[in-house]
């Protein structure tokens, strides 16, 4: 009997497990799942995004106030510096709308990229304690930028008509809303190249102020784009800038009350989903390897 026992013990210890069917723990996903994956997580990112807009000057007095306030005082600091003491608004019709839509525009891009940038390094407790798409947490910051974009761009549009020469409301000003959203598109594009990159060698963070700074002054926020007719090189890059087109389609729908070309419509589109495609891939690559330790 206790021979029987030890045989049936032996035989159960022995036993072979097929462990074809079993998945990895946090293995990368095929990207059509991890695609779907994305999908499937879009509440969370709406409200942790709307949570964030709500939470981000709480500790501030003047709370979401600032949202409005940070644009507009850069915009004045740019005005008395670029418009009166350089006199580089001459020439430029509304040069102060002009100044307007260029500050806050482009403030939205630099928040998404460089918070996006940092977006792994940033959340490595949360990606090393759940298991969810990374990538969502990009999402969630230019979901963000978007939803803080509504009041900043209401108050844009006010401004324009309080300071003269005011212009006229027209169905052009609605382009704005597709502009938006082209923007948004391409700034969670670059958002996803940079946050692997940086996830890797976080140093590359701290020179993206320096890129942002230079990218402000070559998407001619500050000043007309004629100012490099003697550079004619120069000046085709900065047409071929997506946030240059940005600012161009929004400046001829509100301010000159203009179409905007379509030639300006592509490069921006092209850039956008072109970004999104070619950061979402990057990123979904290196899955796997966010949060651990290197």
């Amino acid at each position: 009997m206790a021979a029987d026992e030890e045989a049936t013990g032996a035989r159960a210890v022995s036993q072979e497990v097929s462990v074809r069917h079993l998945t990895r723990v946090g293995a990368k996903p095929s990207f059509l799942e991890y695609v779907a994956a994305l999908f499937s997580y879009r509440h969370f990112v709406y409200f942790d995004a709307k949570a964030s807009v709500q939470s981000s000057t709480t500790q501030d007095r003047l709370g979401s106030l600032w949202l409005i306030l940070n644009p507009m005082l850069n915009g004045l600091t740019f005005f008395l510096i670029f418009g009166v003491l350089l006199q580089a608004g001459r020439g430029v019709e509304n040069f102060i709308g002009y100044l307007i839509v260029g500050v806050f525009l482009f403030q939205m891009t630099n928040r998404a990229i460089t918070t996006g940038a940092r977006a792994v390094r940033s959340n490595l407790k949360v990606i090393q304690a759940f298991n969810f798409p990374r990538a969502t947490l990009l999402f969630s910051i230019n979901l963000r930028e978007l939803l803080a974009s509504v009041p900043v761009v209401l108050t844009m549009l006010v401004l324009i008509l309080l300071f003269p020469p005011v212009e006229e409301i027209s169905w052009l000003w609605f382009l704005i809303a597709p502009a938006l959203l082209l923007q948004t598109a391409f700034n969670l594009g670059v958002g996803l190249i940079l946050a692997r990159v940086v996830a890797r060698v976080n140093d590359i963070a701290n020179f993206i102020s320096f890129a942002m700074r230079l990218w402000m002054y070559a998407s001619c926020v500050m000043f007309p784009i004629q100012l490099f007719d003697p550079y004619p090189a120069a000046r085709i890059v900065i047409e071929l800038n997506p946030l240059y087109q940005v600012l161009t389609i929004v400046r001829q729908s509100v301010l000159y009350n203009e179409v905007p070309s379509l030639e300006s419509w592509v490069i921006l589109a092209a850039w956008a989903l072109g970004a999104l495609a070619v950061g979402l891939v990057f990123f979904w690559k290196a899955e796997e390897s966010y949060g651990r330790d290197e």
